[in-house]
């Protein structure tokens, strides 16, 4: 696997993606019919730094890495991360979670925080908890999953 920079040639399989993982309503905050335009400022906006993971040539994940907060707070990155459909359980989220965290390092972050994970991603809470994150809040029922109904989201913490 090859972690790289996103170029605009990755925004077609990059909404794949996108849209495949948004689409069953159950980790992401964004409707599961958010339109292909609205990627851009979702994924590619110019404050952000978008990645994808490349396997055999084909692109089977993406994050992107920005501050959490702007001013003041700018010293905090927040990511969000995305793995296709048939590469799941094959490293590829701990690769995209490695590289944030050198990436943040770097770039002179001091920590990163995820704002809202869904706490019925068992597998992302596990990944995030196993790379030093902690759950430092819970937000009761600020959620509505596609099947689960309100269920409880977590903010995770992790110093740099």
């Amino acid at each position: 696997m090859h972690l790289r920079e996103a170029t605009p040639a990755d925004h077609d399989a990059v909404w794949d993606i996108f849209h495949a993982v948004i689409r069953t309503g159950d980790t992401y905050v964004y409707p599961p019919d958010t339109p292909r335009a609205d990627l851009q400022r979702y994924w590619f906006a110019d404050y952000m730094h978008t990645f994808v993971v490349e396997a055999e040539g084909e692109v089977v994940g993406t994050y992107i890495i920005k501050a959490n907060q702007p001013g003041l707070g700018d010293h905090v990155a927040n990511c969000s991360y995305m793995v296709g459909e048939r590469a799941r359980g094959r490293g590829v989220g701990k690769l995209m979670c490695e590289h944030s965290i050198e990436f943040a390092r770097r770039s002179g972050y001091r920590a990163i925080q995820f704002n809202i994970v869904v706490s019925t991603n068992v597998a992302a809470v596990k990944l995030w908890q196993q790379f030093g994150f902690r759950i430092i809040g819970t937000t009761s029922q600020g959620f509505r999953h596609a099947t689960r109904g309100l269920v409880d989201t977590y903010i995770m913490y992790r110093e740099l």
